[in-house]
């Protein structure tokens, strides 16, 4: 095989990293609640009552990924969607579980208690 040539099984950290993300339910927690507002890391503490501490770890890793992105206001950070990115992901993600999802907890709660 080809040194520089593709392999499924050895080229698939980008995926695993950005699937980490959507797979985390904090991180996607941030990402719902960013959909139609920016908000700082106070704001989405209080609304997912979740520590600063991990939210701040979990933006991180969010924007390395560019998954959101981070302005600067004054002394705060203002965090906000790459909608461009991940409004599609998203629709696809919850057109797909509508059409395909045959637990009707995942469609309609957007979780399911079979696993």
């Amino acid at each position: 095989m080809k040194k520089d040539s593709f392999n499924p099984y050895t080229n698939h950290e980008t995926y695993h990293i950005f699937f980490r993300n959507l797979a985390n339910p904090l991180k996607i927690g941030i990402i719902l609640s960013l959909k139609n507002d920016e908000k700082n890391v106070t704001e989405l503490s209080k609304e997912l009552m979740v520590e600063q501490s991990k939210i701040s770890h979990s933006l991180t890793s969010l924007k390395n990924c560019k998954i959101v992105e981070a302005n600067q206001q004054g002394k705060e950070r203002i965090y906000s969607l790459n909608k461009k990115i991940m409004i599609p992901i998203l629709n696809l993600i919850e057109k797909h579980a509508h059409i395909n999802c045959k637990c009707e907890c995942c469609v309609l709660k957007g979780n399911c208690e079979r696993r």
